[in-house]
């Protein structure tokens, strides 16, 4: 089984990086099944984890795209230095994502067949 590590490092809104490597994780996960597909969230990307965001209809929302890769069979995990550092840590994040470390950060590069940065 291929391993696919996608980091992201931009706000969920503002840029459209966040919206393009989770288009790539589920586009993965639809047309490559056997692939395990792993985003880590790092600097300002952690507030992708947030639940409760409110788009305009038309407009992508993070949260549910985050909800069709975690239900997909993907993982999901939060910078805890960058969420503290916000002051996010403590607050829920969206179900199934998790807060986690570098050592993991770490674990999931070296396992990973290939990384992604958006």
């Amino acid at each position: 089984m291929q391993k696919i590590l996608i980091i992201i490092n931009d706000a969920p809104y503002g840029t459209e990086k966040a919206y393009n490597a989770l288009r790539m994780a589920m586009t993965l996960q639809k047309e490559h099944a056997e692939a395990q597909v792993n985003i880590f969230l790092l600097a300002d990307a952690v507030f992708c984890a947030l639940p409760g965001q409110n788009t305009p209809n038309g407009y992508y929302n993070i949260e549910r795209m985050i909800k069709i890769v975690l239900r997909n069979g993907g993982q999901v995990k939060s910078c805890g230095g960058c969420s503290e550092a916000r002051g996010i840590d403590k607050l829920p994040f969206i179900a199934g994502v998790h807060l986690s470390n570098m050592k993991e950060f770490t674990q999931w590069t070296v396992e990973a067949d290939k990384v992604l940065s958006f």
